[in-house]
């Protein structure tokens, strides 16, 4: 403030020299050195912008954008056979699921959780005791009823009928829906970059990109073929492979 009270006052001394360069007292009309005049504060022009704007770095990446996506475009196009492994690289790229839980990790490693709405209603130890109890929950209580050779990607359950099923550990939600071959479904990414597929459900209790902790209810069991037991689809995928969830976790 101090700083542009400063400049308002040369402004006045300047527009006293223009205008009334040999102003002389008179008896009659003494001068007051202390004359007052408004400032005038000039109005920010209006196509100014942001300090952290760069016009010229803005237009160069819609420009690099455009670019890059009309090459991508040729390389489609093109039916020559050297190009065949750019495209295959493309489309793996684009096809491959992006890691929110992976990133929500390094962002609480780098600085700390997010600020919460609202105060947590347990103190940090009880939580994080909590946490690591259940740091891999066996998904719901059962028998095995078709192994992982069966199918190479998971195991089907045998349960108790409206059984709850919990997440194996925390992570996000990328998927809750239908899939042809296993029903209502849902895939929960891990900071590991791996994913663990729940199937065969009755109904789905979470939504997609919703944050889940080990333990959390994702849905309840489809009923089996005779209506007296329940039916539940596990698996477990590692880098883009599918492991056996006996070498993970112990069932009955």
């Amino acid at each position: 403030m101090s700083r542009r009270a400063d400049e308002i006052r040369k402004r006045i001394s300047k527009r006293r020299k223009q205008y009334n360069p040999n102003k002389e007292r008179t008896g009659s009309t003494p001068f007051i050195d202390n004359e007052f005049e408004s400032p005038v504060f000039e109005a920010e022009p209006k196509d100014s912008f942001h300090p952290l704007w760069n016009r010229d770095i803005f237009l160069f990446k819609i420009l690099a954008s455009v670019v890059l996506v009309l090459i991508l475009a040729i390389i489609f196009q093109s039916t020559s056979t050297k190009l065949e492994p750019i495209k295959l690289g493309v489309k793996k790229t684009m096809e491959k699921e992006f890691q929110f839980a992976a990133v929500a990790n390094w962002y609480e490693n780098q600085f700390g959780k997010p600020l919460a709405l609202l105060p947590p209603f347990e103190n940090d130890e009880k939580t994080d005791t909590a946490n690591n109890e259940l740091s891999y929950a066996q998904p719901v209580s059962g028998k095995i009823l078709e192994d992982f050779s069966v199918d190479g990607r998971g195991i089907i359950m045998e349960t108790g009928t409206n059984a709850e099923v919990e997440a194996m550990t925390g992570g996000v939600v990328i998927f809750a829906g239908k899939k042809e071959d296993i029903g209502q479904t849902v895939i929960i990414q891990h900071a590991d970059h791996s994913e663990t597929w729940y199937g065969m459900l009755d109904k789905i209790t979470v939504k997609p990109r919703e944050n889940v902790e080990a333990g959390k209810h994702v849905g309840v069991v489809s009923l089996g073929k005779e209506g007296e037991t329940g039916e539940f689809y596990f698996a477990i995928k590692q880098n883009d492979m599918f492991i056996d969830p006996i070498q993970v976790i112990k069932f009955e």
